[in-house]
């Protein structure tokens, strides 16, 4: 009878088949995908039962939360998250009618390891807690299927085609830039749909047919097509259109051809560019019968629901535009003026830069950053979520992906070779041995097929949460540990800040660490360093800040152990609160190529009571000296022993973190209280500062003190730091400041003036918000500009005409001092007639700090070789001397020639004297000029 019972309970139970979050979520109706049901007769496996509409495991001995989930599983197919009871024993997850498959296929699995198979590693047979290779190991298992697959393509209709309209002028652009795109978008799909804008990258904007020859020139060359960047993303625009939305992909080559001239590197440009496209889609939308055929074909776009996807520099292009479209920018500044028709509702980066440092804060966004990038090769991307913390209101969602074995160029089709219509190449290049993450040959790099699949789920992905609000695909952009089969064999991980998190343990606020240290993310003091030179690779959280060589208040946590067991201790200035979460989440990075990093994880509160709320298992990313693997992965351990030992989570004073694993080392980012669930996003305009330029000269005496126009518009007061550097001394000081709208922070240089030559001198002054702004132009300040000539040069001969063994000496003068290197390249040239001076004539290490080698012999003009001179600053002289080497072989004279080059200021390097050498066998009786 209870045999009947049991079985009879587990028929009534739907299978789910992916929990849509981690700790404490509960399967949902809508996620059931399978409805097999036990066996007649078959029993539940030792330590299972059902109990109170809940199925329940329990472990003969306490167990601790590994890697990010404690799993409930059918065979290899997930049922679900379990709370785990205060001693870490029993685990217990909610069935809310699903069913749990055959009894038999039962298991608990953290990561890899099996916890109902004692002293057994699912996936090695290694006992649980030994830190193991990755690389010997082999690839962990697959992570869990996410029971929504955004990568699935949709049945709507779609049409494509594209439009050209009439170029557009953008400040600090000579030339005109196109106004062109490819859309695809569905032709059946009810009302108005939401839109999805695309921007490339900088890539060649012009190529040759028929030729490896592609280059920056706008506009193209006679002879000479545009590379058609804009159309490398018609497999994700056409994923996107099946399922419901309008698409359209933006060409961007008038932008990327003369972007090198700006300061902030085209962020601006791009970002008017695509608000001058919106503009026109928003009339549209209003007046279908003005909108070119191809956008007439298919149905109208929603501009209240916007979507931007920007690969590489069009990553921060729609970062910028996304701040734009709430925060005006300066005018002068701006390629667009008009009204603001549309509201944007997320936005993808994908490998891309963010040189300013400046993300928007509230507004979602989704980050992938390629494994294997070759060309923004730090993954600065990551600081689209970590940039976020502290600033704006919390509650957008900011999402990291890590693909592993992606490189930059293959998102972009138009950049892929055997897919382009022009030259194209792998970005991620093999030195001279193959990289064992990311050669071609590497079992885990992807294939151009593969990452472009892969992306164009996430992609979908990020527009089904922030566009569609489906709360369901969540857990692949979060942190959740779930997966999209679409993208498989992808290795897709992730990690977020902000959605339902609030702030436990931020290491940039006063922090006090025990058996460990808090760490800098950017200096040059390798002691307080996060990352040391025994770490090989990079980390992505700890790309510098371009204008600073130390970056103050940003920091992380680090520890090492030789032996188990030693708590790192964290206790910040002031308690913080965990109440209302149901996990705590920790952003954790362990050195790449190691599995299985073992962490109990407790937390007391201001009244010294102490709860262990059970342990994490933390792998490292495929790594190698060519990578940015240093990444946080995220994991999470429930609250739920917490209210049972009495610990006060509104009143929490400390975590701690005890490493269970024999050795290792790892960095902390932060820790916050989390629950499942996506929170609407209001933004709001914050202050927003923006940082002008001034160019002046430099005068002739005495000194001035110029003030650098930082721009403050918008409501209310904010944080943000400046920076100055040195032009002298490259050393910049940072200091932290309140702005409030309608202000001007000052901001002084001072230049002292005088009759000596000198480069422009540029006065850098860059800002990035802390708290409660934003900053749109990142960088400024005070170009000093030369209005002094330079000295001439002159060059005489000391010894042009010497034996063998002697040196050949000339002597380097200035008609005056400069208050710079002045540099004077001599190249050496042919003689033309008679024996020439070879690399078997002089001193071998003389030759070899020119790059060469005495053998084979041959004549020092044969390889283009020079001699840089240079004179420096204060100094109005030098020599130059090339000495040879004494040889018993009967020769006659021998020449060496050399022509100098004078550096002019407009960036020429005209011919000056051409200088004659000679080298005899026997005694000479002097010099002559030559």
């Amino acid at each position: 009878m209870v045999l009947r019972a049991l079985t009879a309970a587990l028929a009534a139970v739907a299978l789910t088949a992916v929990v849509p979050g981690p700790a404490l979520a509960r399967p949902t109706a809508d996620s059931i995908s399978d409805t097999r049901t036990g066996a007649p007769g078959e029993r539940l496996p030792q330590g299972w039962r059902i109990e109170g509409g809940a199925l329940v495991w329990r472990s003969p001995e306490p167990v601790g939360m590994g890697g990010a989930l404690v799993e409930f599983r059918s065979g290899k197919r997930p049922l679900g998250v379990p709370e785990a009871s205060p001693d870490q024993r029993t685990f217990r997850l909610r069935l809310d009618g699903a069913r749990i498959g055959p009894p038999g296929d039962l298991q608990v699995v953290a990561g890899s390891r099996r916890l109902d198979a004692p002293g057994t590693d699912e996936a090695t047979g290694r006992a649980p807690g030994q830190q193991r290779s990755l690389t010997a190991d082999g690839p962990p298992d697959p992570l869990p299927a996410n029971p929504v697959d955004p990568g699935v393509p949709g049945t709507y209709r779609t049409s494509s085609g594209e439009y050209l309209l009439e170029p557009v002028r953008l400040p600090g652009y000579p030339e005109p830039v196109e106004m062109r795109a490819t859309v695809v978008g569905p032709t059946d799909a009810p009302g108005k749909r939401p839109l999805a804008l695309f921007l490339h990258g900088r890539n060649a904007t012009c190529y040759e047919p028929g030729r490896n020859s592609a280059g920056m020139q706008w506009p193209c060359k006679p002879g000479s097509k545009e590379l058609p960047s804009y159309r490398g993303h018609l497999h994700d625009q056409t994923l996107l259109a099946s399922q419901g939305y309008v698409t359209v992909s933006i060409s961007a080559n008038g932008v990327s051809a003369q972007d090198g001239r700006t300061a902030d590197s085209g962020a601006q440009a791009r970002s008017s560019l695509i608000r001058q496209h919106l503009a026109r889609w928003a009339q549209w939308s209003t007046n279908p019968g003005q909108a070119p055929e191809a956008v007439r074909a298919m149905r109208s776009a929603d501009l209240t629901r916007v979507l931007l996807v920007g690969h590489s520099r069009g990553g921060e292009g729609v970062n910028r535009a996304a701040l734009d479209s709430m925060s005006p920018p300066p005018p002068a500044e701006d390629g667009y003026r008009g009204p603001v028709g549309w509201q944007i509702r997320g936005t993808v980066m994908i490998g891309p830069t963010l040189f300013g440092q400046n993300p928007v804060p509230d507004v979602p966004s989704m980050t992938i950053l390629p494994g294997c990038d070759g060309d923004v090769n730090n993954l600065q991307g990551q600081l689209y979520l970590d940039g976020t913390r502290g600033i704006g209101q919390g509650a957008a969602l900011h999402s990291a992906v890590y693909m592993v074995g992606a490189n930059h160029n293959f998102f972009n089709t138009q950049w892929t070779p055997g897919q382009s219509e022009g030259p194209a190449a792998d970005d991620f290049r093999d030195g001279a041995t193959p990289d064992p993450v990311c050669s071609t040959r590497s079992a885990t790099r992807l294939t151009a097929a593969q990452q472009q699949k892969a992306g164009s789920t996430y992609i979908a992905a990020a527009a089904r949460l922030f566009l569609a609000g489906d709360d369901r695909v969540r857990p692949l952009l979060d942190g959740s540990g779930r997966r999209a089969p679409s993208a498989d064999p992808a290795r897709v991980l992730t990690h977020a800040l902000g959605g339902n998190r609030t702030p436990a343990i931020l290491p940039d606020a006063p922090l006090a660490v025990t058996n460990g240290r808090v760490c800098r993310q950017v200096t040059t003091d390798s002691a307080q360093a996060c990352m040391t030179d025994a770490d090989t690779g990079q980390s992505p959280h700890f790309a510098p800040w371009a204008v600073t060589d130390g970056e103050p208040d940003r920091n992380a946590v680090t520890a090492r152990w030789s032996a188990p067991g030693t708590p790192v201790r964290l206790t910040p200035e002031r308690a913080f609160s965990l109440a209302g979460s149901d996990a705590l989440a920790l952003r954790v990075i362990v050195p790449p190529n190691t599995r299985g990093t073992l962490l109990d994880v407790a937390l007391t509160d201001t009244s010294g009571k102490r709860v262990t709320l059970g342990q994490v298992t933390v792998d490292g990313l495929p790594g190698s000296a060519s990578t940015a693997s240093h990444w946080a992965r995220e994991v999470r351990v429930p609250l739920t022993a917490a209210l049972p030992a009495g610990v006060d989570l509104k009143r929490t004073r400390s975590l701690e973190l005890t490493p269970r694993s024999g050795s290792g080392a790892l960095w902390l980012m932060d820790a916050w209280g989390w629950r499942p669930g996506t929170p609407a996003v209001h933004p709001v305009a914050l202050p927003r500062v923006d940082i002008g330029r001034l160019t002046v000269q430099e005068g002739d005496s005495g000194t001035r003190t110029y003030r650098v126009p930082v721009q403050v518009t918008g409501q209310g007061t904010g944080v943000i730091k400046l920076a100055v550097r040195d032009p002298q001394t490259h050393r910049s000081t940072v200091r932290t400041v309140t702005v409030g709208a309608g202000g001007s922070e000052e901001v002084s240089i001072t230049v002292q003036g005088n009759s000596r030559y000198d480069l422009d001198r540029n006065h850098e002054v860059a800002a990035k918000a802390v708290r409660g702004a934003v900053v749109g132009s990142a960088s400024g300040g005070v170009l000093v500009k030369n209005d002094d000539p330079m000295p001439t040069v002159s060059v005489r001969a000391v010894a042009d005409t010497v034996t063998e063994g002697q040196k050949l000496v000339w002597k380097v003068e200035l008609s005056q001092p400069a208050d710079t290197d002045i540099d004077t390249p001599f190249v050496i040239v042919p003689v033309g007639a008679g024996p020439e001076l070879s690399t078997k004539d002089v001193d071998k290490d003389w030759l070899s700090g020119l790059g060469e080698a005495a053998d084979p012999e041959r004549p020092l003009s044969e390889n283009g070789s020079y001699l840089w001179i240079q004179i420096r600053k204060g100094q109005t002289s030098t020599e130059v001397s090339v000495p040879t080497i004494t040889d018993t072989v009967t020769e006659p004279e021998e020449t060496l020639r050399m022509q100098v080059k004078i550096y002019q200021e407009e960036g020429e390097w005209p011919n000056g004297p051409l200088l004659t050498g000679r080298v005899t066998d026997g005694p000479v009786s002097g010099g002559t000029a030559g």
